[in-house]
């Protein structure tokens, strides 16, 4: 049995669905309640075994980096007014065990350049990627779905990508899987034969929306190496995995949590409002603000 132990999230995005939000300030950085968007992401990432993460960045994302560094001053001033509380927020942000690096990308040459960009740090072994414009909720459940989708992978071998179920008005909005019609409980997996971007409607194979989860073998980063640029003369993820299915089997997971895309302004809004409700802090207050403005 592999254990999936590595994820890459592509952070070197312009952000430009939350501009001006995000012209001095990465689009990852940008809070939802009291953590940025990256810092969600990697806690998911924690939660689900994953222990090497690997940031794909670019110039103007230090922020991001430091982050997840220590602040040696900030850290004195809360040690020295007795913040016990706000200290243990910055310091442990990451388990001791768990290690942050970067890569550049230097050139915007698409998701799956992006991707390639980590080969020489993954050494042959199966990966996430995840991408941190999605936060995917699992508040409810005890296992969150990142950690479903490796289960799954470990049990079949198969590469498993993260699906949910959209409105027939929205699937041309998003890369549709085709399951020969099969769509799976919530929390299972199906084998996929295609992935077709933005369909119209009536050409949609399914419902079956792609969202930003992925665990691939290590053969992915092989296919991308010889991938042509495609749509947007870019190098895309896509292309790799239709060509790795023609390898292997590939499975659509039907997540079981809840997505909110924080790359566009009312994703990111719902997501403050969402996560804001489950917060401990904010909760109560936070039902009273909404309870006034539906009055």
């Amino acid at each position: 049995m592999t254990t999936v132990r590595k994820a890459i999230i592509p952070v070197a995005g312009l952000g430009t669905r939350v501009l001006p939000a995000s012209k001095a300030i990465p689009k990852e950085m940008l809070p939802v309640v009291d953590k940025p968007v990256i810092q969600h992401v990697v806690e998911e990432a924690v939660a689900a075994g994953i222990k090497d993460i690997i940031l794909v960045t670019r110039s103007g994302k230090s922020a991001i980096e430091d982050h997840f560094d220590t602040h040696y001053e900030l850290e004195a001033e809360l040690s020295r007014k007795n913040k016990t509380a706000l200290l243990e927020a910055i310091t442990n942000i990451v388990p001791d065990d768990v290690t942050i690096q970067s890569v550049r990308q230097s050139h915007a040459l698409g998701l799956g350049h992006a991707v390639q960009c980590a080969a020489s740090m993954i050494n042959n072994e199966p990966f996430a990627v995840i991408l941190p414009d999605v936060l995917v909720n699992n508040f409810s459940q005890t296992k969150n779905d990142l950690a479903c989708m490796i289960s799954a992978f470990e049990a079949s071998n198969a590469a498993q990508i993260m699906v949910e179920t959209v409105p027939e008005d929205k699937v041309s909005l998003y890369g549709i899987a085709d399951c020969k019609q099969i769509t799976p409980e919530a929390g299972k997996s199906t084998p996929v034969v295609r992935f077709v971007e933005k369909p119209a409607a009536e050409e949609a194979p399914s419902d079956l929306a792609v969202v930003g989860r992925y665990i691939l073998p290590a053969r992915i980063m092989d296919l991308l190496a010889t991938t042509e640029p495609g749509a947007g003369n870019e190098i895309q993820l896509t292309d790799a995995m239709d060509a790795l299915i023609k390898e292997a089997t590939m499975e659509a997971y039907r997540m079981q949590g809840k997505t909110y895309d924080c790359g566009n302004k009312t994703g990111f809004l719902q997501a403050n409002l969402a996560y804001g409700l489950q917060h401990p802090e904010t909760a109560a207050e936070l039902t009273t603000f909404i309870e006034q403005l539906n009055k």
